[in-house]
């Protein structure tokens, strides 16, 4: 039992120290594994502290050369800036100068100026002194010699004053005029001469007959139709009058009125090609064309509109301005015509600082007059006045229409400036023809003008109208009342006849002494 006991001891001793070394082995196994991760953790630790020292530093570098880079293109942007002002400033210094060397200048001219106005002064009291008693010695002269009174002496006297001091006006008025002209003209010449360079376009002429070619001789036969019906029932549906003679291969459409005429061209055109005439037919074909024109009068209007950059204004006019293209007046058509005036009246007022749009309103409007129809009774100017006034158009639009022929007073700038753009653009060369009536009728107008003033020899127009010459008698009129006739006629002339463009005046006094050798 002791035995088993002692065994027993012995093998609890010998487990318990097999236990105790394998613990004791198992835990030095688990310390060096511990050890070997953290040496492995301390290593990854470091190293990574190392990559983030690294990176860091890596980043403060480039931040520093960033900061570094940005400083200095600062430093050079000031740098640059500082080197322009320092520039304006050195230029100001040396306006500063040449200013201050002006105003010396200009003070020391002044100064000089007031010298001699002031000695120019005395030498007028010295004349006037001098004139005063030299009329006192005339007077006492006159009283001597004629034995005339000082008042009847003083009439005399004042008389011959008077006369010369009319011629004296005359001339410096003639020379300040000719000067004003001088000036006038060569700026208005300028921006006339620009505006018309920019805006000329051509004038397509028209007339009251319209011409039809035909494919073949036969077809004026259908035409005309069993009896004339066809050719009859075409005139009462266009309201025009069918011309058919002995030229080949063509008939004339002739009416007065250029919409119905060509609505009837359009018309005769679709029918000799369809071959299809009768009144019936006649009667539809002249009723879509007439829709199509309509339509195409609106899109000309619309078209001029966007042309010449108008907007808001009203349809009814727009379909107006589209109608002018139709209409002619002395051979030039007149949305060409509106149209040149449009872009003379921008132009024209771009460079005086008046309101532009205004102005090209007035310009494609003042015409609108000559498109309506004979239901309109009254002056063109009159009528389109009307009209733009009842689609709302601003009243200085209106007056401008209304006065562009002079029959209403202007009450704005844009009317006069309408007149003239107006005027420019029926007077330049090539726009409108003048009938041989017309042209004769305003020459014998011319002459007889002049020949009504007093001491007038004979009278010629020269260069088509432009230009007229009067001799005068020399005996009735001095040299300096030849400027004062020239001015009298020119008024004369502007006030009684309408004319394009502008007529030149020439008076011419001539003395001669003739004698025999004998």
């Amino acid at each position: 039992m002791l035995l088993s006991i002692i065994i027993a001891v012995i093998v609890a001793i010998i487990f318990f120290g097999v236990g105790f070394f394998t613990q004791k082995v198992l835990r030095d196994r688990k310390i060096l594994t511990a050890e070997q991760k953290a040496d492995k953790i301390i290593t990854t630790a470091k190293e990574k502290s190392k990559q983030i020292e690294q990176q860091t530093t890596e980043r403060l570098e480039h931040l520093q050369r960033e900061k570094k880079r940005e400083f200095t293109e600062e430093t050079k942007a000031l740098k640059r800036h500082l080197e322009l002002w320092e520039r304006d400033l050195q230029k100001k210094e040396i306006e500063l100068k040449k200013s201050g060397d002006f105003l010396s200048q200009k003070e020391k001219n002044l100064m000089a100026r007031e010298k001699e106005v002031q000695q120019q002064r005395e030498e007028v009291r010295i004349k006037r002194k001098r004139y005063t008693q030299l009329i006192e010695e005339s007077n006492q002269k006159l009283e001597n010699i004629s034995r005339m009174t000082r008042e009847e002496a003083r009439e005399v006297f004042l008389a011959q004053v008077k006369e010369e001091t009319e011629n004296k006006a005359i001339q410096i008025e003639n020379e300040i005029i000719s000067e004003a002209k001088k000036k006038g003209t060569r700026k208005a010449k300028e921006i006339i001469t620009q505006a018309i360079q920019r805006c000329a376009a051509e004038h397509t002429s028209d007339t009251t007959v319209s011409v039809v070619s035909l494919p073949s001789e036969s077809m004026k036969g259908r035409i005309i139709g069993r009896e004339g019906r066809n050719i009859r029932a075409f005139e009462n549906t266009t309201g025009i009058d069918v011309i058919i003679d002995d030229t080949p291969e063509t008939i004339t459409l002739s009416s007065f009125d250029p919409i119905k005429r060509e609505i009837a061209r359009v018309s005769m055109e679709n029918l000799v090609k369809d071959g299809r005439i009768h009144p019936a037919r006649i009667e539809e074909i002249v009723k879509k064309v007439t829709t199509e024109l309509e339509e195409r009068i609106l899109e000309i209007g619309e078209d001029t509109m966007f042309e010449l950059g108008i907007s808001n204004i009203h349809e009814n006019l727009v379909r107006m301005v589209g109608r002018l293209n139709f209409r002619t007046s002395y051979s030039q058509n007149v949305l060409q015509h509106s149209r040149e005036v449009a872009y003379l009246m921008s132009l024209m007022a771009g460079e005086l600082d008046l309101d532009i749009d205004l102005a090209t309103r007035a310009g494609i409007l003042h015409d609108i007059g000559k498109g309506m129809t004979q239901d309109y009774k009254g002056k063109h100017a009159e009528i389109g006045a009307i009209e733009a006034r009842k689609f709302g158009e601003n009243p200085i639009v209106v007056n401008a229409i209304a006065a562009h022929h002079e029959e209403v007073e202007p009450t704005s700038p844009i009317a006069v400036l309408l007149q003239a753009a107006d005027a420019i653009s029926g007077a330049r060369p090539g726009a409108r023809r003048e009938t041989l009536e017309a042209y004769i009728k305003r020459l014998e107008d011319l002459e007889k003008i002049a020949s009504s003033f007093e001491g007038v020899k004979r009278v010629y127009s020269m260069q088509a109208g432009r230009e007229i010459r009067i001799i005068v008698e020399p005996q009735n009129i001095t040299d300096n009342g030849t400027r004062k006739l020239a001015l009298n006629v020119a008024q004369r002339i502007e006030q009684e006849l309408k004319y394009p463009g502008e007529i030149k005046v020439t008076v011419i006094r001539e003395t001669r002494a003739v004698t025999n050798a004998k």
